[in-house]
């Protein structure tokens, strides 16, 4: 006559509830990454009580390199002149209906650079943002 054991000691493993917690997270870090919208372009805005939220398509940013030079970009890409804005807004533009820009600027950037930014979107049709820190 066989003795059996009365307890038996389950050595399988059940990982549902790990993968559950590793799927909530996973979507958290989706979701947080998304919201975020880097700007490597390190700039110091100027300060407004107003801000306005709108959705841009692209940036453009205009960066104070000293001695009265500039550096533009659209995005993160150095296009060099004004003319370089021009025709990358153009190229990423093309076939949007309400095409919108978000317009960065250091603080130290003349206005008739500004100005000639924002000539730029009106002259191409677009909707233009100036960005500022609250």
């Amino acid at each position: 006559m066989a003795i059996k054991r009365g307890s038996k000691v389950d050595s399988s493993f059940s990982a549902s509830s790990m993968t559950d917690l590793m799927f909530l997270l996973l979507i958290f870090m989706i979701i947080a990454t998304t919201l975020i919208n880097p700007n490597a372009v390190k700039l110091m805005l100027p300060k407004s009580a107003n801000q306005l939220k709108d959705k841009a398509i692209t940036t453009v940013s205009i960066q104070d390199a000293g001695g009265g030079n500039y550096r533009y970009y659209v995005e993160l890409e150095n296009v060099g002149s004004r003319q370089g804005i021009e025709r990358a807004l153009k190229a990423r533009l093309e076939g949007q209906e309400e095409p919108t820009i978000s317009l960065h600027a250091d603080k130290s950037v003349e206005w008739d650079e500004i100005v000639q930014v924002m000539n730029i979107a009106k002259d191409n049709g677009y909707k233009l943002i100036a960005a500022t820190q609250p």
